[in-house]
C-alpha cells in the first residue's frame, strides 16, 4: 500500500527524534498489522499527555526495553488515530501536521476537524 498524506501526496517525516511510527521509520506509515492505526502525526502537548496517561496510555514514562525514552510537550508522534479523536471530544487534541498524518486517519476523524488542529508551516505550538 502507497502511504500518503491527507492531501493525496507523499508522507512527510513526523519525528526522527524521538523516533516515531508503527514501523519506527520516523512516518507515521500503517498496513494491516497496524490494528491501533499510528496515523496521525501529532505535536503533543502537556494537556495531551496528561490526558493520553488518565486514558491508560503513558507516553510520558521512559522504557528503555522498547528503546523508547518517552515523550514531552512539543515531541511529535503518530497518534492511533482512535485516541486523538478521543482527546478532540475530551477537549485536548493535539496540533497535527498534516503534511505527515496519513491519509488513513481520515476514515474516523473528517478532514474539517483536522484543519482546525494543523499546525502552519514555521509555527510552533503552545506546550500548553
Amino acid at each position: 500500500m502507497q502511504n500518503v498524506n491527507v492531501f493525496g501526496e507523499a508522507l512527510k517525516t513526523c519525528s526522527n527524534t524521538p523516533l516515531t511510527g508503527y514501523f519506527r521509520d520516523g512516518c507515521c506509515n500503517t498496513d494491516a498489522t497496524d490494528y491501533g492505526s499510528h496515523t496521525v502525526c501529532a505535536i503533543v502537548t502537556d494537556d495531551f499527555l496528561e490526558f493520553s496517561a488518565q486514558m491508560g496510555n503513558d507516553l510520558t514514562t521512559p522504557m528503555p526495553l522498547y528503546e523508547f525514552e518517552g515523550l514531552k510537550a512539543g515531541d511529535r508522534w503518530c497518534l492511533c488515530a482512535s485516541r486523538w479523536l478521543e482527546a478532540y471530544r475530551a477537549g485536548k487534541a493535539p496540533f497535527v501536521d498534516l503534511e505527515a498524518t496519513n491519509e488513513q486517519s481520515l476514515k474516523l476523524i473528517p478532514m474539517e476537524i483536522l484543519l482546525k488542529y494543523a499546525l502552519k508551516k514555521d509555527e510552533k505550538p503552545s506546550s500548553e
